[in-house]
C-alpha cells in the first residue's frame, strides 16, 4: 500500500481554482479522511501568470500536459479543461498510463463516455465523475450508491442553473426573454454564446450521464429529444401561473418494462410541486425508487466551489479504495461494464401526456369551433379554453389545456392547424407533467 495518494490537475480556470484551492487548503483533512497525505504535485494550464487569489507552490506549475503523463508518481490525473478534444485524447491517454481519471466535462462523457469507461475497465484504473452532473449535489454517488437497492424508473431534474435563472426573472418580473438573458449574462450565469443552456443541449448531456447510471442502458445524445426556451413568451408565463403552473425547463427520463423515455422541454409544472419552487440559479433531482419511493437533492448545479468539492470527493473515493488495496469497488456506471443493455427508447409519437396550446388567430367568427374539430379527429381531447381580449393588429390569443394525448396526434394537429389561414403565428406548445407533490407521498 502507498503511503499518499499523488494528483496532477489540467486546466486551472474557474473550477480548476476551485479544486486546487481546497486540495491545498484543506491538507490535513483529507488525510484524516483517507489515512494518508493527499498531494497536489502539478497544475497544468496555458495560463500561469494570472491571480487565482491565493498562493500556489510555483514548482508544481507547468504548461506542458506530458509532465503529468510521464511522472510514474502520479496516481490519479484530473481533467477541468472541458471541450471534446483535446480533452479526450488527454483522458485516454492518462489511463493508458495507468493514471485513474477524475472529470468534469459533462459533454466529454456524454459524448465519448462509454470509449472511456471501457477503456478505464481494461486497464484497472477509475473514472470519477460527480462534478459532471449537478456540481456539488452528490446526485451520481446517490445513483451508484445510495439508491443501489432500488429499481429507479424516474429521472426528473431542474439541471441547468443558466436557464432556470432565466426563467426565474420571466416569472417573477414579467420579462422578455432577451431581457432575462441578457441579465443572466450580466451575472456571470451565462456564456457569451449560451446556446447550450438555453437550447438544452447541455441538459441533455446531464440527462445522458444521470440516465445511464438509473436504466442501466447505453444512452447517448442522439436518444434523447432536446427542446429549450428560447421561445417562451412572458404571455405563456403568465397563462401558466393563472392555470395554477410554473414553467420550468425539465430533464425527463421515465423507464417502463426496459423501455426509455427521455425528453428535455419546457414544462409546466404544478406551482405546489417541490420543483416549481426550485429558483435562480438552482438545480434540483428528482428520483423515484421501487423501495425507497420519491427523493430530491437540490442545491447549487455549478460554480468554483462547489463543482470542487465535488471532483475532491471522487479523490477521496479513490484514495480510500487504493488504502484498502482495491480498485473500481463500486463500478463507474453503478453496474458492471460488460453488463450495460443497449438503449431501447420509446418513440417521441409514443409519449402520452397533457398539453398546453396557445393559438394567435384572427379575432373571427367560427375559429374555436374550427380549432376544436381539427383537434377532435385527432382524438385530443379539451379539458379546457382561455380566450382574452384582443392583441395586437386584432389578433386573439386562444388558450387550451387538453386531457392525455399522444405526441404523434399532437403534431399532426398541430400542423393542420397551423396551415390554416386564420392563424397569424405557429402555435405555442408547452407540455404539461402533473407530478404528485412530494410531501403527500412520504412517511412520517
Amino acid at each position: 500500500m502507498k503511503n499518499a495518494l499523488n494528483v496532477g490537475l489540467l486546466g486551472f480556470g474557474t473550477v480548476g481554482s476551485g479544486t486546487a484551492k481546497i486540495l491545498l487548503t484543506q491538507e490535513k483533512l483529507l488525510e484524516q479522511r483517507t489515512g494518508y497525505p493527499v498531494n497536489l504535485n502539478w497544475i497544468c494550464d496555458k495560463d500561469l501568470s494570472s491571480d487565482r487569489g491565493f498562493q500556489v507552490p510555483p514548482e508544481i506549475l507547468t504548461d506542458d500536459v506530458n509532465n503529468l503523463f510521464n511522472d510514474p508518481d502520479l496516481d490519479i490525473f484530473i481533467e477541468l479543461i472541458g471541450g471534446l478534444e483535446p480533452a479526450r485524447t488527454f483522458v485516454l491517454k492518462a489511463i493508458e498510463n495507468g493514471k485513474h481519471v477524475v472529470t468534469a466535462n459533462k459533454a466529454l462523457l456524454a459524448t465519448h463516455g462509454f470509449e472511456i469507461f471501457e477503456a478505464a475497465s481494461r486497464a484497472g484504473v477509475e473514472i470519477g465523475f460527480e462534478a459532471s452532473v449537478g456540481g456539488g449535489i452528490p446526485c451520481i454517488k446517490a445513483l451508484k450508491e445510495g439508491l443501489v437497492a432500488n429499481n429507479v424508473d424516474t429521472v426528473i431534474g431542474i439541471m441547468n442553473g443558466t436557464a432556470n435563472y432565466i426563467l426565474t426573472s420571466m416569472t417573477d418580473q414579467g420579462l422578455e426573454f432577451d431581457v432575462a438573458l441578457a441579465e443572466a449574462q450580466r451575472l456571470g450565469y451565462a456564456e457569451a454564446d449560451p446556446t447550450y443552456d438555453i437550447e438544452g443541449i447541455d441538459t441533455a448531456h446531464k440527462l445522458a450521464i444521470t440516465a445511464t447510471l438509473a436504466f442501466g442502458q447505453r444512452i447517448s445524445l442522439n436518444d434523447i429529444y432536446t427542446e429549450g426556451i428560447s421561445r417562451l413568451a412572458p404571455v405563456d408565463i403568465s397563462f401558466a401561473g393563472e392555470l395554477g403552473y410554473t414553467i420550468k425547463l425539465l430533464a425527463i427520463g421515465r423507464q417502463k418494462d426496459g423501455i426509455v423515455d427521455l425528453r428535455i422541454h419546457p414544462t409546466m409544472v404544478p406551482s405546489g410541486h417541490l420543483l416549481a419552487q426550485v429558483r435562480g440559479a438552482y438545480n434540483a433531482f428528482y428520483f423515484t425508487g421501487d423501495s425507497v419511493g420519491k427523493v430530491m437533492f437540490y442545491g447549487m448545479g455549478a460554480g468554483q466551489m462547489p463543482t470542487g468539492s465535488a471532483i475532491v470527493a471522487d479523490v477521496v473515493d479513490i484514495a480510500r479504495n487504493q488504502a484498502q488495496g482495491c480498485t473500481s469497488r463500486v463500478p463507474a456506471l453503478s453496474i458492471p461494464f460488460e453488463d450495460i443493455k443497449p438503449v431501447r427508447i420509446k418513440p417521441l409519437d409514443d409519449v402520452r401526456g397533457r398539453y398546453y396550446f396557445r393559438f394567435t388567430v384572427k379575432d373571427q367568427p367560427g375559429v374555436l369551433s374550427r380549432i376544436s374539430g381539427i383537434l377532435g379527429k385527432e382524438e385530443i381531447s379539451i379539458a379546457s379554453v382561455v380566450q382574452k381580449g384582443r392583441g395586437p393588429e386584432s389578433s386573439v390569443p386562444i388558450v387550451m389545456l387538453t386531457h392525455e394525448a399522444s405526441e404523434g396526434r399532437v403534431r399532426a394537429a398541430l400542423a393542420q392547424i397551423d396551415r390554416e389561414d386564420f392563424v397569424l403565428d405557429e402555435t405555442m406548445t408547452i407540455r404539461i407533467e402533473d407530478l404528485e407533490a412530494l410531501e403527500d407521498h412520504q412517511d412520517g
